[in-house]
């Protein structure tokens, strides 16, 4: 039996995960495929049905715009997707009939690469967070989790930001957190102190656009780019010309995906493989 896996979301063109994880599986030597499903959420409930009792799904991704959306349909949660109110990996346990049970593999991914790229932690850190997405939730668990020295969180629509402290504001309760507008009057003294900045939106993906003025970055400390397409975006740029480390969004796509293929399957994932096929994807080393 051939076995599948998704991602899920709209738009889903644009998403690296058929291409890594079918490396994976190929590498793996698995009789699987990954395929993209591109659904509105009034679909959900109906596609949700068509997988489950098929015997052939190991599970799927979740991306935007149903991460939050996702939990009406689940039978349970874990790991870190209870902190992050937020799912972007479901796995099918069929240890009595078939539940599906979510997790998120964002805090893992966003903690690995940065380890990786930067040798760092956000421990002790100051960090501004823009956006309050799916991702900038699990970024904020994070920083909660490793201690930050403070954390603030700047968004567009400044109620959503305050509502996704709200929801955490128990993770640590002695680490400074505060929600700011999106805007260059707002979040210009926030960024002034900041020692790690970090882009938790989608903007830039596939553009040219920036969420904020580079000019207004810190010229020291690491700005950090969770987009991915391209890989060095407007914000990143702007980081390097005023003398700031960067860490690009491919890490952390490549390792959340990493951390759901193992979930799926229980074997090591083959994280090089992964990364080498969304690279070439991509076309820019």
């Amino acid at each position: 039996m051939t076995h599948r896996a998704y991602v899920i979301g709209k738009p889903i063109g644009h998403s690296l995960s058929p291409v890594m994880h079918n490396a994976a599986l190929t590498a793996c030597g698995l009789d699987a495929r990954y395929e993209a499903v591109e659904l509105d959420g009034a679909d959900l409930e109906t596609w949700i049905a068509s997988i489950r009792d098929d015997g052939a799904t190991y599970g799927f991704n979740v991306t935007v715009p149903h991460k939050e959306r996702i939990l009406q349909h689940l039978g349970g949660i874990e790991g870190d997707a209870e902190l992050c109110h937020a799912v972007n990996t479901v796995r099918l346990d069929r240890a009595n009939g078939v539940r599906l049970v979510g997790t998120n593999t964002d805090t893992l991914g966003f903690r690995q690469s940065l380890a990786e790229a930067a040798d760092m932690s956000l421990r002790g850190q100051r960090v501004v967070i823009l956006g309050a997405g799916g991702a900038a939730r699990a970024i904020t668990v994070v920083a909660l989790q490793d201690g930050a020295a403070e954390i603030v969180l700047a968004n567009r629509h400044i109620e959503r930001a305050r509502d996704l402290l709200n929801d955490l504001s128990g993770l640590a309760e002695d680490v400074p957190i505060r929600a700011v507008e999106l805007s260059a009057d707002r979040v210009r003294a926030a960024l002034a102190t900041a020692t790690v900045v970090i882009n938790a939106t989608s903007v830039g993906m596939r553009s040219r656009e920036s969420p904020l003025d580079p000019d207004l970055l810190p010229r020291s400390g690491l700005v950090v780019d969770i987009v991915y397409n391209p890989r060095r975006t407007a914000l990143l740029e702007g980081a390097r010309r005023r003398g700031a480390v960067v860490v690009e969004g491919l890490g952390m796509l490549v390792h959340q995906a990493a951390a759901a293929f193992e979930i799926w399957t229980g074997r090591p994932a083959p994280v090089q493989e992964m990364r080498d096929a969304a690279e070439y994807a991509l076309g820019n080393p």
